[in-house]
């Protein structure tokens, strides 16, 4: 029997590697002649760069950057001298994980260390650069991170204005004449896991603003400022993105990337699955199971299980799911194409216990699936 395991993390309790461990602990106890063949997986947000960068076998490299509040800090990217490929996290130099609770203020603070991680990537001749957006602290529209490639964002009296979130309502003009031309011969992909538009009721500010510290009437400059700039960026560039699904990505990064680098939103799990050729992967194994901590009706609109689910319907091979709780129907899992769908959690349990023994608890699911399916499939 050939079992492929291809999880994202169980996020709080295990990440992705260590729920191979534990799922492959389980099915070697229940099939000890099991041929096993594993693949962590991440959907655009943080981790995502970081399997790419294993999966190309690349090195990573630490960089000065500026944090999102200005400050200096050393942040690293992953790069392949093999294929001149740089794969970037943006959270990594302006995510919420680098500020305190009493930090956070999307008006002040800034993607320019992202555009630092670029600029980087760029002398070192790379020719492709994925770049994650999940986990910012931002709600700049990308500003920040085009000004560290030399765009400058200039008021109706052409003072050039800092690039923060504050200055989105006062931006008249993009002066293009300084920026830097090598990112116009770079192909950039961006993983995105999210499908929100740039501005509105479902946009970045009104959706992500609060996360990030923002209040109920900074929200709302925040998200006239992205409707301001979304009208500049239309009249210099000519094409209005603000409604394409992620745009409103990492506080409007999404839209940023596409008009300031000419970048392609993906989602990320699409270019993982890319990257370790999965499709190949699925043909080969008779069951696929896969995993993440909660599976809910998000889950189905683009997350990992969905991108496995399509492959393993379009190869006929059963998929099952493991997850720390199960939010939906057995008509939904139908639907999505999802074979089995199950709870690792064996008893009434707190979050806290849950987390505690969660390698455990995807062991022994894994045993009992894995012991079931050989029965019932007879290999």
């Amino acid at each position: 029997m050939n079992l492929l395991i291809a999880p994202d993390k169980f996020r709080g309790s295990l990440d992705a590697a260590e729920v191979i461990e534990a799922a492959s602990e389980g099915a070697l106890a229940a099939l000890p002649s099991i041929r096993i063949s594993s693949v962590p997986l991440a959907d655009g947000g943080e981790g995502t760069m970081e399997i790419l960068t294993q999966q190309a076998q690349g090195e990573y490299v630490s960089v000065g950057v500026q944090d999102p509040l200005g400050r200096a800090i050393v942040a690293s990217y992953g790069f392949s001298a093999i294929t001149e490929t740089a794969f970037i996290e943006m959270a990594a130099a302006s995510g919420l994980s680098l500020l305190r609770k009493s930090e956070q203020d999307p008006m002040r603070t800034s993607t320019f260390g992202t555009g630092q991680l670029i600029l980087d990537a760029l002398d070192k001749k790379a020719k492709k650069i994925l770049l994650g957006i999940g986990g910012s602290a931002t709600t700049d529209g990308g500003i920040g991170m085009a000004a560290a490639l030399g765009y400058q964002f200039l008021d109706e009296n052409g003072q050039i204005l800092d690039p923060v979130g504050a200055a989105l309502n006062k931006i008249k003009k993009f002066d293009t004449t300084q920026v830097d031309r090598r990112i116009f011969d770079t192909s950039f992909v961006i993983a995105c896991d999210v499908t929100n538009p740039l501005y509105g009721k479902s946009g970045a500010a009104f959706v992500y603003g609060p996360q990030k510290g923002a209040g109920p009437e900074t929200v709302v400059v925040l998200d006239n400022g992205l409707i301001n700039l979304a009208e500049v960026a239309c009249t210099t560039f000519g094409n209005d993105v603000s409604n394409f699904p992620g745009a409103g990505a990492a506080g409007g990064l999404g839209a940023g990337c596409m008009w300031f680098l000419r970048g392609v939103l993906r989602e990320g799990v699409g270019i993982v699955m890319e990257q370790c050729d999965m499709a190949t992967l699925i043909q080969q194994a008779d069951l696929v199971i896969t995993g993440e901590g909660k599976v809910d009706e998000q889950t189905l609109q683009g997350k990992v299980v969905k991108g496995l689910a399509a492959l393993c319907q379009q190869h006929e091979v059963p998929l099952a799911v493991l997850c720390g709780t199960l939010l939906i129907s057995p008509e939904q899992a139908r639907d999505a194409g999802i074979t089995y769908a199950l709870s690792v959690i064996n008893r009434p349990m707190d979050l806290d216990t849950a987390q505690n023994e969660a390698h455990a608890l995807v062991r022994d699911a894994t045993f009992h699936l894995v012991s079931l399916f050989s029965t019932i499939s007879g290999k």
